[in-house]
């Protein structure tokens, strides 16, 4: 369980980066940097996709900046407080464990279905085993505490 609760943590911890980096382009030409970025990762940037996040980059208005450093600081609160309740054993943590790897079940099939890759797939396999593997811990804990009583 603690393998999962440092992975959940890990999450917490990349999202939260990347919403310092949402801040750290306040007040910034975000189409350069993002013009910047297509350059540096060399990507077409006469592609469908890199058009598309280059528009949206600079359409993006600080007040947008920090809705999404406020959802990713969120998102990483949420992340956290499942990682400290799996690493304590707690069973509140495992329910919602379970509840939220669940949700992405369904949008990462939809990706697939979109176009097998072996990053996509990892991904699903990964999640459903965790969630497999939450659901195991709480089936035996509740026959533990059944055989108690």
């Amino acid at each position: 369980m603690r393998v999962v609760a440092g992975f959940e943590a890990a999450k917490g911890a990349v999202v939260l980066l990347a919403g310092f980096g949402l801040l750290s382009l306040l007040h910034k030409d975000l189409q350069d940097f993002a013009n910047k970025l297509v350059d540096f990762l060399h990507l077409n940037p006469a592609g469908h996709y890199t058009s598309v996040f280059i528009e949206l980059m600079a359409g993006f208005s600080s007040k947008r900046l920090w809705s999404l450093a406020a959802l990713a600081c969120a998102y990483s609160f949420m992340r956290f407080a499942e990682a400290y309740g799996l690493w304590r054993n707690r069973r509140w943590a495992q329910w919602f464990a379970v509840l939220s790897g669940a949700a992405y079940v369904p949008i990462e099939v939809y990706e697939l279905s979109r176009g097998i890759s072996a990053t996509k797939v990892s991904v699903l396999l990964v999640n459903i085993a965790i969630v497999l593997y939450v659901l195991y811990r709480l089936w035996v804990r509740r026959a533990t505490h059944a055989a108690a009583d």
